[in-house]
């Protein structure tokens, strides 16, 4: 391999002759060898859109001139555009400020603008990362990513199976069937009213993730390394945070305060705990699919979902609720994600957090898993879910519990007579009902009527 020499202010390093980087990215290389984790895509793509965006602020502003605004604008272009992934290397496990990566950004796109410009024209401390501090620009980029991933991937999945689940409450809401709570039988009620549930849960998600917003739309840059603002001119803040939300036609802000915007990290709490909830809801929908499919012969029987691939190695016919369970795993692991994200929001001291990378590293891995989980249960199980209409109506006629339709003629406790009767004998209700002398044959059968008790 070839190399050529890069210098930083703490001497020369051997960086790859073929690679874009300089020696900060270089001695984090070497000095962070830790773990397979690299710095989301996500966060890189936010980066560049806020590079991009000092560089039109800063020549706006008088303190670039516009032939080295306009290079790093089109590098930061070219890093959008993916064509340059491989020059971001860098492990999660490194500085909590995440310095490196903000330098492994600067050194990439003054090392590509020179080459595009013939010339030494950009410096990555002097020109690329004017205005800036790693302290400012590693928290912006965080929201950035976050605000970008969630509008862009997890909500579209939301709204998705959001839109499949109306569609089966709707076709179902007159399928009667067994209501169940403690795992046990409860009164009647239709597929579709069970489904609502589940429908409603994708709203609520959906709404609290919304909320969860307007704390990530504000955005830190402007603070560089303190939260004073020092190295940066009167008006930095204002215009690229501007320039951002013009980009990316999204209603960044300008945080009200620096200091509170570099060292808390509050925003993302909130709403990665709207993603916590999210997971809960979607455990407790793929449990329901999966307690409900289960069988085919030996469990409820009441669904039928689709059958995608072989369920195992040594049962030949045996198909499994593999989507349930993908998604239960991915519930899982957002939930773990949270206390990451919690506990690395709690720690660092005075005027910086200094866990950053972990905690964007997780709260987009929860994101990213989170939609591609919504996804495919909708795609390979959602939309191909039936009832099981025989199987409902079976479990419906045998169910013990219907006798609390019976209770206002009788009481509670000739109610219960009933119901323990027609366990014990191997009764219908209607023959327990009758052989306890509570009811004639025509006040019974106008009593009981399972439609109208949904």
């Amino acid at each position: 391999m070839k190399f050529r020499i890069e210098h930083d202010t703490m001497g020369e390093v051997f960086v790859p002759a073929d690679c874009l980087w300089g020696a900060q990215t270089q001695r984090s290389l070497l000095h962070f060898a830790i773990g397979e984790e690299t710095m989301p895509t996500a966060l890189l793509e936010a980066f560049a859109v806020l590079k991009r965006s000092c560089a039109v602020s800063n020549a706006s502003l008088g303190r670039l001139d516009e032939v080295k605004s306009q290079t790093i604008q089109t590098v930061c272009d070219e890093i959008l555009s993916g064509s340059l992934s491989r020059e971001f290397p860098l492990s999660v496990w490194q500085t909590g400020s995440g310095t490196q990566t903000n330098m492994n950004l600067n050194e990439v796109i003054a090392h590509r603008g020179n080459q595009l410009a013939g010339e030494t024209l950009l410096h990555p401390n002097d020109h690329v990362n004017l205005s800036q501090s790693s302290n400012d620009t590693f928290p912006t980029a965080m929201h950035i990513a976050a605000v970008c991933e969630l509008h862009r991937r997890l909500l579209p999945a939301i709204d998705q199976m959001h839109e499949v689940l109306l569609r089966l409450e709707t076709e179902n809401q007159d399928v009667l069937k067994t209501g169940r709570t403690h795992l046990q039988d409860a009164v009647p009620m239709t597929f579709g009213q069970e489904v609502s549930a589940w429908r409603c849960m994708m709203e609520q998600s959906k709404a609290m993730i919304t909320q969860s917003l307007d704390g990530l739309y504000a955005l830190a840059l402007g603070g560089t390394a303190v939260g004073t603002g020092l190295n940066s001119p009167p008006g930095f803040a204002e215009a690229a945070t501007a320039e951002i939300a013009s980009f990316l036609h999204l209603p960044f802000r300008s945080a009200d305060n620096k200091f509170h915007a570099l060292s808390s990290k509050d925003a993302l709490v909130f709403s990665h705990g709207a993603l916590k909830a999210l997971a809960a809801n979607l455990m407790k929908m793929a449990n329901d699919v999966r307690w409900l499919s289960s069988g085919p012969r030996c469990g409820l029987g009441e669904i039928f979902i689709p059958e995608n691939e072989p369920g195992s190695s040594i049962m030949p016919g045996k198909v499994n609720p593999t989507q349930c369970e993908a998604v239960t795993m991915v519930a899982v692991q957002v939930m773990g994600n949270d206390t990451t994200v919690s506990l690395a929001a709690s720690q660092g001291n005075f005027q910086l957090n200094v866990f950053m990378p972990v905690l964007a590293y997780n709260y987009l891995q929860s994101v990213r898993l989170l939609a591609d989980a919504v996804t495919s249960f909708t795609q390979h199980c959602l939309e191909g879910l039936q009832p099981n209409r025989s199987k409902m109506q079976e479990n419906l006629s045998r169910s013990l519990m219907t006798v609390t339709a019976l209770t206002p003629y009788v009481g509670y406790e000739n109610g219960a007579k009933i119901a323990k009767l027609a366990h014990s004998e191997n009764l219908s209700l209607k023959e327990a009902a009758l052989s306890l002398g509570l009811f004639t044959e025509e006040e019974f059968d106008r009593a009981y009527r399972p439609e109208d008790m949904v």
